[in-house]
C-alpha cells in the first residue's frame, strides 16, 4: 500500500490546541530548581550522632521519625530524649525511613529540624575576640562533595576555628550528608553563606586577616607560612581548585609537600593539614 495515497483528516486546531494562546495552555509542571531542592533537605537531620549532637546543642527539633518496633535501647534512649525536648516522636516503617534518607545511612532515626542558621562575617570576628584569640578560618571556594564540607566543619570545630565560609552559589549547603559526614560538629561550627567569596576575602583583609590559599604551585610550603595571626584558609573546589579571581585576592599561595607519587590530597585532608598546622603555631 502506498501510504501517500491514503486520505488523511482535515486539520482540527482547536483538537490539538494549536489554537490556544500560550497563557492558556496547561503549563508545563514545575520542576523544583536544586537551590530549592537543596533548601528542604537542610531542615533534615540523619543518624543518631547527628540528632544527639542537635539535641546536646538545644537546636529546636520539630518532629522525629523513628524505625518502628526497633528495641535498639540507645535507639529508643535518643527518641525519648528527643520527646523530653518537644520533638514529636513517629514510629515508621524502616521502608519509609529509607525512601526519607538523603545519606542512605539513617541508624533508624531521622529529625526534621528548622532549618540551619548561617552565621555573617561579624559573628565570627566576635566570636574570635570573645575568646581573645587571633581568628582562624576556613574558606571553601565552590566544594561540591557534602562529605568534603563535613569533614572540614569537624576538622575545624575540633582545631578551635571561629568560622567556616562557603558561598552561596554552585557550592554544597548544610545539608543531612554535610551534617552526618561533620559528626555533629555542624552544631557548634559557625558557617558564614556569602554571595561572594573573592569580596568577602578583601573585607577580611582589610580588618587584618592575612589570606592563604592553597595551590599545587604554591609560593611556598605550609611550613614557612605564619599562621599564628588573624588568618583564612581558602580551600579550593575538587576539580579545578581555587576560581581565578579568588586565586587573585589571596595574599599568599600555599603548598602541601608531596612526597609520593599521588601529586595532590582531597580538599578536607588539605584543610585539616593547614588547620592543625595553625594549631601548631599557636601552642
Amino acid at each position: 500500500m502506498n501510504y501517500n495515497d491514503k486520505k488523511r483528516p482535515p486539520f482540527d486546531r482547536k483538537k490539538t490546541g494549536f489554537d490556544r494562546k500560550p497563557a492558556d495552555r496547561p503549563a508545563k509542571p514545575r520542576m523544583e530548581t536544586a537551590e530549592e531542592d537543596e533548601r528542604d533537605y537542610e531542615g533534615m537531620l540523619e543518624g543518631r550522632n547527628a540528632v544527639t549532637e542537635a539535641l546536646r546543642a538545644g537546636r529546636t527539633i520539630d518532629k522525629v521519625f523513628i524505625a518502628a518496633g526497633d528495641t535498639d535501647r540507645n535507639l529508643a534512649r535518643l527518641a525519648a530524649q528527643a520527646k523530653e525536648a518537644g520533638a514529636v516522636v513517629v514510629p515508621v516503617d524502616r521502608r519509609k525511613l529509607d525512601l526519607m534518607s538523603q545519606t542512605h545511612a539513617h541508624q533508624g532515626i531521622i529529625a526534621q529540624v528548622a532549618a540551619h542558621a548561617y552565621a555573617t562575617l561579624d559573628d565570627v570576628f566576635a566570636l574570635a575576640q570573645e575568646r581573645g584569640e587571633a581568628p582562624l578560618f576556613v574558606v571553601c571556594d565552590e566544594l561540591s562533595d557534602p562529605h568534603n564540607l563535613g569533614a572540614i566543619l569537624r576538622s575545624a570545630e575540633c582545631a578551635g576555628a571561629h568560622g567556616v565560609i562557603i558561598p552561596k552559589r554552585r557550592s554544597v549547603a548544610l545539608t543531612p550528608v554535610v551534617a552526618k559526614a561533620s559528626a555533629g560538629a555542624v552544631e557548634y561550627m559557625p558557617v558564614v553563606r556569602v554571595a561572594n567569596i573573592a569580596t568577602a576575602l578583601k573585607e577580611m583583609q582589610e580588618r587584618g586577616v592575612w589570606v592563604y590559599g592553597t595551590a599545587a604551585d604554591g609560593d611556598r610550603e605550609i611550613y614557612d607560612a605564619d599562621l599564628k595571626g588573624a588568618t583564612a584558609i581558602v580551600i579550593g573546589n575538587e576539580g579545578d581548585g581555587m576560581g581565578r579571581l579568588v586565586r587573585q585576592t589571596c595574599d599568599i599561595l600555599v603548598r602541601v609537600p608531596m612526597k609520593g607519587k599521588i601529586s595532590s590530597l582531597n580538599a578536607s585532608a588539605t584543610a585539616a593539614i593547614l588547620l592543625y598546622e595553625a594549631v601548631r603555631q599557636r601552642r
